[in-house]
């Protein structure tokens, strides 16, 4: 049924409990790239944001086939923050469907991963302060 291929996909975001998460985005250009990634680190968001130029990308988009030339942001997150990523990405992203897709970080240098950690903000964190506010 529908709602457990809803669950399923919901299941996917958490990427199976794995506390740490590379997303993707593409972008047009240099500028949106530094708005999405200053977005995202002053928000504590993202840990880090390589800027990787020269990308070609070749897609389906309103029925034809486009060819453009894009950078590639990859952005190093909490799991736990993917869905808070998305929503600053698409408030300061120009593409009216842009590309975010995370997979999960499966091992990695243990120092790296704490530094991930400690540069972020946590899910508790951010609703300890909201709740602070609303008292």
């Amino acid at each position: 049924s529908f709602s457990t291929n809803r669950n399923w996909g919901a299941r996917l975001m958490t990427h199976n409990d794995k506390p740490y998460s590379v997303a993707w985005v593409t972008v047009p250009n240099m500028e949106v790239g530094e708005k999405v990634a200053n977005a995202l680190l002053n928000q504590k968001l993202a840990a880090c944001v390589n800027i990787i130029p020269g990308v070609k990308s070749l897609y389906h988009w309103q029925g034809k086939i486009e060819i453009d030339n894009e950078l590639q942001l990859m952005i190093k997150t909490r799991s736990e923050l993917v869905s808070d990523l998305i929503r600053v990405v698409k408030e300061n992203h120009t593409y009216d469907v842009p590309e975010v897709i995370t997979v999960p970080i499966n091992e990695g240098n243990p120092a790296y991963l704490d530094w991930i950690g400690s540069s972020t903000r946590s899910k508790q964190t951010q609703e300890s302060s909201e709740e602070k506010k609303s008292a």
